[in-house]
């Protein structure tokens, strides 16, 4: 493959990255059958994409899951995107790009020779594993063997539905299931941020949940894994620990504009509460976000006056957050005979 068409590809494995589609067009203008391979991607990936959509939209019927909300739906909405390009660049997919490839003349990637087998790579353990066709009649592993069935085709979306899966879970390390399950977690390094700052653990809590969506959404690393950065701090000039640079939502002028920003990372939870109330503790920017005890109100209201969030309506939000039902349920399973911090 060409050096263009490998920059391409880098480029085309990010969802946000826009570029490596011109590099990609240019070279399909100078050789369309080398660029067959990254095009009959996309186009899998696309297909892929709308799969996820459709599921979503089948589960959303349902009914909101506990501590849903448009924020986090967006949130996912990203991550499937994400998913859709990183399954058909990556990984076996559903053999849709190979089966373009093939009826449109190109080649698709042949197996080893002599082996009778394909080699994939699946969990986290990185190493290849063969799978012969008595092992595998469905051709889950082979991405040269079309499926021939739709009970077929079915086995193979709900393998590659598994294989996303177990990716969400290794990378994320730790990820909670509801608020309460966040608030559980979290309650003790709360509490010890609260009592640093004179506030009340509800109103240490209300922030990291508006920040991090109660736990499901934190700037990752470039590998997938969490920054455990649970309040949205970005890493400074000051700052010289680890960084994570991802997109942002930023209001400027009180209207929403999408930037690139680096934010503080984090080895846990613990250390991002320590290096949260430090903050607040020692910025004389958020002097007056100290001591409102359960306040919250005042204390969300001092923060954006002191520059903290650009989002207008950031106090009202952490203010609505605080207030919910899953917050009131969550302190209120704290307070049960096994045992935990109150407010």
């Amino acid at each position: 493959m060409s050096d263009a068409a490998l920059s391409a590809n880098a480029s085309l494995s990010t969802w946000t990255e826009l570029s490596g589609f011109d590099q990609l067009r240019a070279q399909a203008q100078r050789d369309g059958k080398a660029a067959l391979p990254a095009v009959a991607k996309q186009f899998e990936a696309l297909f892929t994409q709308m799969m996820l959509k459709s599921m979503r939209a089948a589960s959303d019927s349902f009914g909101n899951a506990l501590g849903d909300s448009d924020a986090g739906k967006a949130y996912r909405d990203l991550f499937d995107q994400q998913l859709s390009v990183s399954l058909a660049q990556g990984g076996k997919g559903l053999g849709i790009a190979q089966m373009l490839i093939r009826q449109l003349g190109g080649t698709a990637t042949p197996t080893p020779a002599g082996t009778g087998a394909a080699i994939v790579t699946l969990g986290g353990t990185g190493a290849p594993a063969t799978t012969s066709a008595a092992d595998d009649p469905d051709g889950i592993g082979d991405p040269t063997r079309l499926p021939a069935t739709p009970d077929q085709f079915q086995r193979r979306l709900a393998n590659v539905v598994e294989a996303g899966r177990e990716l969400g879970r290794s990378a994320m390390k730790w990820l909670p299931q509801d608020a309460q399950e966040f608030v559980r977690a979290l309650a003790p390094y709360a509490q010890a941020a609260a009592q640093k700052l004179g506030l009340s653990v509800r109103t240490v809590l209300a922030q990291a949940a508006l920040e991090t969506q109660w736990g499901k959404h934190m700037p990752r690393n470039a590998d997938g894994s969490t920054s455990f950065n649970l309040f949205g701090i970005k890493a400074g000039g000051s700052w010289n620990g680890s960084k994570v640079s991802v997109p942002t939502l930023e209001y400027e002028d009180g209207v929403a504009v999408r930037r690139h920003a680096q934010f503080r990372a984090y080895d846990s939870p613990a250390q991002s509460f320590k290096d949260y109330a430090n903050l607040i503790a020692s910025n004389p920017r958020y002097a007056a976000a100290r001591g409102h005890g359960d306040d919250v109100r005042g204390f969300a209201s001092a923060l954006v006056r002191g520059g903290y969030a650009t989002d207008p309506s950031y106090a009202e939000k952490i203010s609505a957050v605080a207030s919910s039902p899953q917050m009131r349920a969550a302190l209120a399973a704290l307070k049960n005979p096994a045992g935990g911090p109150n407010e």
